[in-house]
């Protein structure tokens, strides 16, 4: 006869087991939780923002399967990144360099580089027209931002920079009750956003590739890959990554929707033009209430500030990646290290640049955007010729994979000299 006191210990001992196996699953889960939803999210920046918003005004609800697809091809190209990560240990300008020389990683660095600085410029330009809606002057808000930013990438831990870089990413939010404010006539939200139906101008096709080419960033698809190295996130754990870079993907897509439905059923509906996500920002608030253009606001400086960051570590591993050096956000940030040197130049450099009075940052911003519509299906095509090289440790990825990885990069190609074509003099 079993003894209550050993009973009642036995089914403790399974309580706590029990417990402890259900803690092991959640450490397990938060252990590799972040580089999808950062990167995903750092998608919706003030460029971004002002694609969604630019589709959504000029185009109504005709466009939105464009953000839909995205988020598909989001999902793709993100995953294939991930993999490459974690089985072989490398960023993507590392694996170049492995597999087709130091000139070549050197190449795509320097590409990225030159793209990547007017992106950072564009950030910092978001800071700036964010703390003009609430009255603060760029020569104020952008180098306190800079300071900021610089000070918990170089001087905090990985976990700390992630936990405030998540935290950030919270506030893009904001957008999706901005999107609900502005009443739109959802029946034409689902079909706009699920039957896709060609642009009937260039101006359209423009749109459509630069919404993918938006979320679909160059920068962002390097970031993704280093950080989950970084990250150290291994083929073990590559079943939640992979659920992570869903949901990322899938929440930077409701609010690339949410932007470009609250612009389409307010400005849109009233003819109403704008050049950025600020001016979007300003045209709502006679629209859909001044609560409107605030969480807009509130939304647009904690996208720049997010991607602020993002954007330089992107292309400090990138550029650390190329030179074969140390990559890594638990550097020790008070001793000399190549990795921080290139992020806090880049940083310096865009803060610089836009508290400059009169200069020309539109070209500036739209010639970088230039550069990654014609990096992106050349990164896209690398990372498929990596993922199918078995020196690069990813073998293994199934037929169909590869064949739809093929399929959606002659899309993009197809969009982009779509846009070539309109753009003609």
């Amino acid at each position: 006869m079993t003894h209550p006191g050993h009973r009642r210990r036995g089914i403790a001992s399974r309580i706590v087991e029990r417990r402890a196996a259900g803690a092991g699953t959640l450490a397990a889960v938060l252990a590799v939780l972040g580089p999808g939803l950062l990167a995903g999210l750092s998608d919706d920046d003030p460029a971004g923002l002002t694609t969604y918003s630019l589709l959504g005004t000029d185009h109504g609800y005709r466009l939105l399967w464009v953000i839909t697809l995205s988020v598909v091809l989001l999902v793709q190209f993100q995953l294939m990144a991930v993999r490459l990560g974690a089985t072989s240990g490398k960023g993507f300008v590392a694996l170049v360099r492995a597999r087709w020389g130091v000139a070549s990683g050197w190449c795509a660095a320097i590409a990225l580089v030159v793209a990547n600085f007017g992106t950072i410029c564009a950030e910092y330009a978001g800071v700036a027209a964010a703390g003009e809606l609430a009255g603060i002057p760029a020569t104020v808000s952008v180098p306190i931002a800079g300071v900021l930013i610089a000070s918990v990438v170089v001087l905090g831990s990985f976990h700390r920079v992630e936990h405030i870089l998540l935290l950030l990413s919270a506030t893009l939010a904001l957008y999706l009750i901005d999107g609900v404010l502005a009443a739109p006539d959802w029946g034409a939200v689902a079909v706009g956003a699920l039957v896709p139906r060609p642009p009937l101008t260039a101006a359209g096709w423009t749109a459509v590739a630069a919404t993918i080419g938006t979320t679909l960033a160059p920068w962002g698809l390097a970031f993704i890959q280093s950080y989950a190295v970084d990250k150290r996130i291994t083929v073990a754990s590559l079943r939640i990554e992979r659920w992570e870079v869903v949901v990322g993907a899938m929440l930077t897509g409701l609010i690339g929707l949410a932007v470009a439905v609250a612009c389409a059923a307010t400005l849109h509906a009233r003819g109403v033009h704008i050049a950025s996500a600020a001016d979007a920002a300003l045209a709502l608030q006679p629209l859909a209430g001044r609560f409107a253009t605030v969480l807009f606001g509130a939304g647009l400086l904690g996208a720049a500030l997010l991607a602020a960051a993002i954007v330089p570590l992107a292309t400090a591993y990138s550029v650390a990646e190329a030179a074969a050096v140390p990559a890594s956000l638990d550097l020790d940030g008070r001793r000399f290290h190549w990795f921080y040197v290139v992020f806090l130049g880049l940083t310096l450099g865009a803060v610089l640049l836009v508290m400059v009075p009169g200069v020309p940052l539109i070209p500036l911003i739209v010639g970088s955007q230039v550069v990654n519509a014609v990096l992106l299906p050349l990164h896209l095509v690398a990372l498929q010729l990596l993922a199918q090289d078995p020196r690069s440790a990813a073998a293994g990825v199934p037929p169909i994979a590869t064949r739809a990885g093929w399929v959606s990069i002659a899309f993009v190609v197809t969009c982009l000299a779509a846009m070539a074509w309109g753009a003609r003099p």
